[in-house]
Parts: C-alpha cells; sequence; structure tokens
C-alpha cells in the first residue's frame, strides 16, 4: 500500500479570548500559516495539489470556503484548490485524514491540511444565533426523527461533560488536580522551549498565551456550570485564535523533491458513540484503532487527547489504562485552548515534535466531537 508521509507541521501561538490574535481575520490567520509552510519548503508553490482545513461551524469572516480564502490570502498560486472539513472539534484532525487518503490512493501528491478558527469574532454558540432568526433554536429542533430516536434531553458538551464525570465517579478534586497538572506541564514545556520547533511567531505573539498560573484553592472557588454539577470553567478547555498546518507528500514527491520525510501516517479511523454523553468517542475509538491498527497501547510511547473537558480524559484513563505520564505531556486544551476547527493539527504538530524530542516511534491522537464522533490518528516517527 502507498504511503503517506508528513515533512512539515507547525502552528501559531494560540491566542487567548480578545488578546494579541483577536484582531485578525480569519483568513490572514490562516494564510500566515500556509505561507510559512511553502516558504520554508522546496516545494514550488504552484505543484501543491490541494489545501484541506478544518473549521467549525464557518460563518461571517470564516465562511466562503476558508481553506480557499487562506490560501488566496497568503498570495499563493490561484489554480491550487482548497476545502473546507466540519467534523467539529475533530475537523484538522479530519483534515489530515482526507489529506493522507488522497496520497495513499495515489490521486495527489502535495496536500496541506490544517486549520483554523478565531473564536474571538466567533464564538462556539455563534452558529445557533445566527440560526434563531430563521425559526431555528438548535441544530435538532424540528426533527421529528431525532426526537423519536434520543427524545428531548438536551444536546450540550457541557451536560455531555457533567454525564460522564458522573458516570465515571470522577469527583470535581480529581478533575482540579488533572487541570492543574495540564497548567503545570504547559508552563515548564515553555520555560524548557519545548515548544520552539512548531511555532510560528504571530503579529509579536512568541508563545501561547492561555498558560495560567493557577492553585486548587483558586479552582475550588469557581462555581459550577450548572446547579449542583462540578463542571467549572477551571476544567475545562480555553477557547483561543489560532491556526496550524501539516505538509502531507506521497513517496514520488519525497523523491521528487528530495525531501526527508519526518513521520509516517500509520493509521487513521473514525468511530461513534452515544451523541448525548457526546464525548466519550475517543473510548471506543481507541480500543477499535488498536485492533484495526494490530497494536497494543503498550507500543504506543505518547497520546495527544484532546482535554474538551477534564472528565473526558480521566474517563479515557479510566477505560484505557493508558497512563497520565504519556498523555498530553506538554499540557493540552485545559491550559493551551481549542481552537476548534485548528486543534486537530495543532495537536499532532505538537505530538510530532514530542516525538522527535524524546525518539519516541508512535504516537497516538484522539479526540471528542461533536455528534459523539472521536478521530484516531497513530503516527510513526521516521
Amino acid at each position: 500500500m502507498a504511503e503517506a508521509y508528513i515533512v512539515d507541521a507547525l502552528r501559531t501561538p494560540t491566542g487567548k479570548r480578545k488578546g494579541s490574535l483577536s484582531h485578525m481575520h480569519g483568513a490572514d490567520l490562516g494564510a500566515h500559516a500556509l505561507k510559512a509552510l511553502v516558504e520554508r519548503n522546496a516545494i514550488p508553490a504552484e505543484d501543491y495539489d490541494d489545501v484541506v482545513f478544518g473549521c467549525l461551524d464557518a460563518i461571517g469572516p470564516l465562511a466562503g470556503n476558508i481553506a480557499r480564502t487562506c490560501w488566496l490570502a497568503a498570495q499563493l498560486p490561484l489554480h491550487v484548490p482548497g476545502v473546507t472539513i466540519d467534523r467539529q472539534c475533530g475537523s484538522s484532525q479530519q483534515a489530515v485524514h482526507f489529506a493522507a487518503q488522497a496520497v495513499m490512493s495515489g490521486t495527489q501528491d502535495v496536500i496541506v491540511a490544517g486549520g483554523v478558527q478565531t473564536m474571538t469574532q466567533i464564538p462556539i454558540t455563534s452558529a445557533m444565533l445566527a440560526a434563531k432568526p430563521l425559526g431555528f433554536s438548535d441544530p435538532f429542533s424540528g426533527s421529528k426523527g431525532w426526537v423519536e430516536r434520543f427524545g428531548t434531553t438536551p444536546v450540550s458538551q457541557f451536560l455531555g461533560a457533567q454525564m460522564i464525570a458522573d458516570k465515571w465517579e470522577i469527583s470535581r478534586r480529581e478533575m482540579e488536580e488533572f487541570s492543574l497538572a495540564s497548567h503545570q506541564r504547559a508552563r515548564r514545556a515553555q520555560a524548557e522551549g519545548r515548544f520552539a520547533r512548531e511555532l510560528l511567531p504571530t503579529e509579536g505573539l512568541t508563545q501561547d498565551e492561555t498558560v495560567r498560573d493557577t492553585t486548587l484553592e483558586q479552582m475550588a472557588q469557581l462555581e459550577p456550570l450548572a446547579p449542583g454539577g462540578s463542571i467549572t470553567a477551571g476544567v475545562s478547555s480555553q477557547t483561543g485564535d489560532a491556526a496550524s498546518a501539516m505538509l502531507i507528500v506521497s513517496e514520488a514527491a519525497l523523491k521528487r523533491y528530495n525531501l526527508t520525510p519526518r513521520a509516517r501516517i500509520h493509521h487513521m479511523s473514525v468511530l461513534a458513540d452515544d451523541p448525548i454523553y457526546m464525548l466519550t468517542a475517543p473510548i471506543p475509538a481507541t480500543h477499535h484503532a488498536m485492533k484495526k491498527a494490530g497494536m497494543k497501547l503498550d507500543d504506543i510511547d505518547l497520546v495527544e487527547i484532546n482535554e474538551a473537558f477534564a472528565p473526558v480524559v480521566l474517563a479515557w484513563f479510566k477505560e484505557t489504562g493508558f497512563p497520565h505520564q504519556k498523555t498530553n505531556v506538554n499540557g493540552g486544551g485545559i491550559a493551551l485552548a481549542h481552537p476548534l476547527g485548528a486543534t486537530g493539527t495543532k495537536l499532532m504538530t505538537t505530538l510530532l515534535h514530542e516525538l522527535e524530542r524524546t525518539k519516541g516511534r508512535y504516537g497516538l491522537q484522539t479526540m471528542c466531537e461533536g455528534g459523539g464522533v472521536a478521530n484516531v490518528t497513530i503516527i510513526e516517527r521516521l
């Protein structure tokens, strides 16, 4: 079977809500990443086959096929197309899958997979708010089939997170300890320069600006998102503004342009679970991926699992037995934010660089996604 290779990967720092990148148009933020990726690799810009970008609920300045707009805003060749993917939080991880599948099928040789999200300008609730003048209160209102199957239980990531905490008996204290570790790991990674090779300075910003110096005592003072609940802002991912991009190529492209591959896409899969719990799919998706890949979790050196909410990862630990010390070793979304459409390739960029730093071989990435879906990607460092 043909192989798909990762030649390069980069990301902008993540700007906090109303922070250093909040004024940037999404096309310009994505263009910044694309231009840098093209300029630092020995492939003529006119030889790129496609740009596959993730972006969630693309409205306003993120609408109109933002993948294509980013490429054009970077002053890159007109004939190169672009396509925007919305698999909710896994959008740019799915972009990697589509890019790799195109390369492995032999239909394309040089593809950028990435994503962009400007959450300061387009908050996560914007799509629902935009639908209200049209008479829709949420994406499921008016669907008889949905109500017949799932009833009228609200579909909410916050409700899902609380349901997971309750089902797996995860205490607020456990979640806060996990969240504190995320910030501490991210702060250590910044201090040690672990992100230096993957970060693309943007508008004067050279580090993720979402990492907090917090304490368990401070987190304990936060009000729950719902009365009587245990989910607070402190155990949830932060919103952010960011772009990320990876260069995926074929073996033919490696030879044609004399490129050195940094990793190989070893496995790709996607699986779904209960859409009301919404955030549990990484558990069965991981087991499914291990079986399909003919591997055991003991074979995996590092894991990146998106910290949408602390209980998502803690439940995954309980069900897989994978150790925390090999998971999100440089912090996760609680400290480093979750810029939705950019997160998939953002995490994979970090995973690749950390495998290189530690000389690990296999890295696994998974993340919960709207609709109860989860992608799994395994990369092999070369």
